[in-house]
């Protein structure tokens, strides 16, 4: 070998260990010498669901800031939590795309996504790259029905919802004719089959499952035809900003029917867009109710007085870090390598309920509460379910 190929090919080596040492330590201490550990989030900062989506980056922040206040020792170093924070826009492909950025960027684990949607197409990104996920609201059962070990969720999943759902409407309000609507989302549309399912085991009749979508605003041609097959209940697999323009085109239409939607529509948002037609609507939400919850008028207050009224799911996006942080304190390490099977076999007293998690990343003993809105605001009716 010649000098000058040898002293080539060394400068080569040279230059890829160097390389080697940055990608490893480039931004993994501050100034203050603490060990950064970067916890991402994923929802949609923009459009119609921003309102949710900036309520979940809230809640995942106020989680990474107490947990800062702390001044944690993890693998004998002091840490320091970073919050990345993406807005996915409520889009599966935009998704996919946010995800591997998330991935590029080191993290450390992700709290998100928050629809169906897109944390179903997510979970294969951060499953092939070993990147722990908790999903603090996404229900849809395919999401841990895959199979990867990487997938969590801190709230009962649509089987439960849906179940409780499709009972309630047939037993508690006697709905005997039911129409069906969905956003052919993996939320919405998930949610009303397990729906489906529940009511006609339960004795009611699916007179007619009719679809929009996740974008529509207009829904008279679909109204319209659920009007002419006399259903005594309409059910809404969706949004608030579907199921909110929704009611009030059911009361302009004269459309006689009791309204039912899933945790989607359990806003204050539906409320605001529905206006009085509003009035007798019911929605579930996974959990309990906010001031039943071990740490939920502790959580409100403070939310509140930091950022604004809660719109969904903030509390169980600070349960989500705090569940993914008890991991790495127990391993010891905040690789997610080896901090995810301490975050299999967990047990965590969290504000809105003990967090647990079976074989497939499922929420152990997920309750659901029925609510109803009354006098302009939704009221708790019925938990139903595990409450631990």
């Amino acid at each position: 070998m010649s000098f000058r190929i040898f002293h080539a090919l060394l400068f080569i080596a040279t230059a890829l260990v160097l390389s080697g040492c940055n990608k490893a330590t480039n931004n993994d201490t501050n100034a203050a010498g603490e060990l950064i550990v970067r916890i991402g989030s994923a929802a949609p900062l923009t459009g119609n669901q921003a309102h949710i989506g900036k309520d979940n980056e809230s809640g995942t922040r106020m989680a990474i800031d107490d947990a800062n206040a702390k001044g944690l020792i993890i693998g004998g170093r002091k840490v320091h939590f970073e919050l990345i924070s993406e807005d996915d826009q409520a889009d599966p492909k935009t998704a996919t795309i946010v995800a591997q950025k998330l991935v590029d960027d080191k993290v450390n684990g992700v709290i998100g996504h928050l629809n169906s949607g897109t944390t179903i197409p997510a979970s294969k990104i951060y499953n092939d790259n070993g990147i722990v996920q908790i999903s603090p609201s996404a229900t849809a059962v395919n999401y841990t029905a895959q199979g990867f070990k990487t997938a969590f969720r801190v709230m009962a999943n649509d089987a439960q919802q849906g179940r409780v759902l499709g009972e309630y409407a047939a037993k508690n309000l006697g709905a005997k004719k039911i129409a069906v609507i969905d956003d052919r989302t993996a939320y919405g549309q998930g949610l009303a089959d397990e729906f489906i399912k529940a009511a006609q085991a339960a004795g009611a009749q699916i007179v007619t499952h009719e679809y929009t979508n996740d974008k529509a605003v207009d829904f008279t041609a679909v109204l319209t035809a659920v009007k002419g097959k006399q259903p005594d209940l309409l059910f809404y697999g969706g949004m608030d900003p579907q199921s909110g323009p929704m009611a009030k085109q059911i009361k302009a239409l004269a459309l006689n029917v009791k309204f039912m939607t899933g945790d989607g529509g359990y806003t204050p948002e539906y409320i605001k867009l529905a206006g009085d037609a509003a009035e007798g609507s019911y929605a579930s939400l996974p959990g309990v109710p906010l001031s039943k919850m071990p740490g939920g008028k502790e959580f409100e207050t403070r939310f509140v007085a930091r950022y604004q009224p809660i719109q969904l799911y903030a509390p169980y996006c600070y349960d989500a870090v705090n569940v993914m942080i008890a991991a790495m304190q127990k391993a010891d390490s905040v690789d997610p390598a080896k901090y995810l099977p301490e975050l299999a076999r967990i047990s965590l007293d969290g504000v809105t309920a003990k967090i647990q998690f079976d074989a497939k990343g499922d929420l152990q003993g997920g309750a659901i509460t029925m609510y109803q809105v009354q006098q302009g605001k939704w009221q708790a009716l019925e938990t139903l379910g595990a409450t631990h």
